[in-house]
């Protein structure tokens, strides 16, 4: 079993489904074989979202995504998504190719030093010398990483370890295959057959392991008790509860019962958005920062104290309760009042079989729920101004409008999908992905190929923002040919509108931040998809419906939105 043969087999064993790349030499038995043994392998046309599509699969399965690219530029085009998925916490196994391991440092094909590059965006990496390190180290890629805090790892695959060893050895012959040999000549041919023979050494019959699971970090159950306290206790709590609460897919059910047992208001963000359906009661979409500032108790379930929550300053007059993976995260910004290095997941539940339910903080309730309200009614009076082309709140509840309880959201932009994220309500859990903490342009294609291969079931949209749809709307391509239907919208309004905004004001210029009206309903024919243009509000609902189905029909398809100028999002820049 050569190496190739010996990846693909790991990977199955693992429960791998899918392995997202962009081929390359050094990598081709890597592929081959996995396709042989059912692996379904989805070649992208950049390789940074092969790994954008290999994170989405990690969060919405809760396994790791597994993405293979080739050596030098194909391991370095893969940077920016694996520093996504460590802050994002995605376990991802990332399989480089490399040199042939005698090569190294000789100036052989896109050869670098990828270890040293990509060292500080994994958990862990290995680079195996011989055949028979190959299967311990990605087995251990497994592990590494979805146990402790999930992340991105890399396992780099020289060459010859991974094309069967008669041909191996046929390539080196090649460098000494010379008649009347000198002395040196000689040496060289019996140092390479020395080399090969340590690289071969002992590598029949691996031994592939079963499929291994995440391990649990549990709370202890003083842990849990003093969390019930302080939460039976608070008069005014909220929790807020972020990506890594959601690690558990299988679960989702159990997790939703104990937060509507605790009954107290929640704040969802990242992974979570979705988790509680449409027009839950106990959801709160508005005016965050003043509730927080209100509250007398805050709960962070997997959610640090960043920028987002003004690195702590939101909560400097309530106590906190944090729950968390990450001892860093835990306290980030803010010591919390009681600090719980656990699943965030397994907290909860925990709570929620010890605490009562909550019917007295009816009237807390009240408070943010009509103050959610009124936010909303502003929000609606504002879509409905009337502009040059689509006002960019109406066009999103229109879109809202058309979802079905089986839409998965991708968001990738700024003003556009911000917009959104204040009229667009996801309908379940794990129905909306963006980039997380890094704020990262340009996963959108990434993240819905993998969303759409995970739920080929479900409309899977992607929100572009124009300028975010620069980086990947040549992944429509990857779309047509292997039948992943999306549906993918762009808000078009001919700038990078989020940075404008605030460039314009406090500089006085706008240099950089404008593009044009683009036809991007024609570069997605260009590419094997439909494309459709809206640019009549009287239009918006049939033409999302048009591309609704012919999604549904098997196509991918773009909808081109032509968007007027709104001051809706001014002042929103986040530093």
């Amino acid at each position: 079993m050569d190496g190739g043969a010996r990846v693909a087999e790991i990977l199955k064993a693992q429960g791998v489904d899918f392995l997202f790349t962009l081929c390359g030499g050094h990598i081709s038995p890597i592929l081959v074989e996995a396709k042989k043994r059912g692996i379904r392998v989805i070649d992208t046309r950049h390789e940074v979202n092969a790994v954008f599509a290999a994170d989405a699969v990690a969060r919405l399965t809760g396994r790791p995504g597994v993405a293979a690219v080739t050596a030098g530029p194909g391991v370095t085009n893969t940077i920016t998504a694996v520093k996504n998925a460590q802050l994002a916490q995605s376990p991802i196994v990332l399989i480089g190719g490399a040199t042939a391991t005698l090569l190294r440092g000789k100036g052989s094909l896109q050869d670098i030093d990828q270890t040293s590059l990509i060292l500080p965006h994994v958990k862990w990496h290995a680079r195996p010398n011989t055949l028979r390190e190959l299967v311990p180290a990605l087995e251990r890629a497994f592990e590494e990483a979805q146990s402790g805090v999930p992340g991105p790892v890399f396992v780099e695959l020289a060459v010859d370890l991974l094309y069967d060893q008669k041909i191996v050895r046929e390539w080196h012959s090649k460098m000494t295959d010379k008649p009347n040999k000198t002395i040196g000549e000689k040496g060289l041919s019996l140092a390479i057959n020395a080399h090969l023979t340590k690289v071969f050494f002992g590598s029949k019959n691996p031994q592939i392991k079963t499929r291994m699971e995440r391990s649990k970090s549990l709370p202890s159950r003083t842990e849990i008790k003093k969390a019930s306290k302080m939460i039976a206790q608070a008069e005014r709590p909220v929790f807020v509860l972020g990506s890594q609460l959601m690690l558990h897919p299988e679960r989702h059910e159990e997790l939703i019962a104990a937060i509507e047992h605790i009954g107290a208001p929640c704040y969802l963000s990242g992974m979570a958005r979705g988790l509680l359906g449409q027009g839950h009661p106990l959801q709160m979409r508005h005016k965050r920062r003043v509730a927080l500032k209100e509250s007398d108790l805050v709960v962070l379930a997997g959610v640090p104290c960043d920028f987002r929550l003004d690195y702590g300053s939101h909560l400097s007059r309530t106590k906190v309760i944090s729950v968390n993976l990450s001892d860093q995260d835990l306290k980030k910004n803010r010591s919390p009042e009681h600090g719980v290095l656990a699943d965030p997941h397994e907290l909860l539940v925990g709570v929620s079989r010890i605490i009562p339910g909550k019917p007295l903080w009816d009237s807390w309730l009240s408070v943010l729920n009509k103050r959610d309200q009124e936010r909303e009614a502003e929000i609606l009076k504002m879509g409905e101004e009337e502009l040059q082309y689509l006002n960019p709140l109406k066009f999103c509840q229109a879109i809202d409008q058309k979802l079905s309880n089986n839409s998965v959201l991708i968001g990738d932009g700024g003003d556009f999908v911000a917009t959104a994220s204040y009229t667009v309500s996801p309908r379940k859990p794990y129905g909306w992905l963006d980039p997380g903490v890094f704020g990262t342009l340009g996963v959108g294609a990434g993240f819905a190929i993998g969303a759409k291969l995970v739920n080929p079931e479900a409309d899977v949209w992607l929100l572009y923002g124009d300028g975010a749809a620069g980086f990947s709307l040549m992944e429509l391509d990857t779309c047509a040919r292997h039948g992943i239907n999306i549906i993918a919208v762009v808000g078009n309004d001919a700038g990078w509108t989020q940075i404008e905004r605030d460039q314009t004001v406090i500089l006085g210029d706008d240099v950089g931040c404008r593009l044009e009206y683009m036809d991007y309903h024609r570069v997605a024919q260009g590419c094997g998809a439909k494309g459709l243009k809206v640019d009549n509000p009287e239009e918006m609902g049939k033409t999302l419906q048009e591309a609704i189905d012919i999604s549904r029909s098997g196509n991918p398809v773009l909808v081109n939105a032509i968007l007027g100028k709104s001051d809706f999002r001014k002042g929103s820049l986040s530093m």
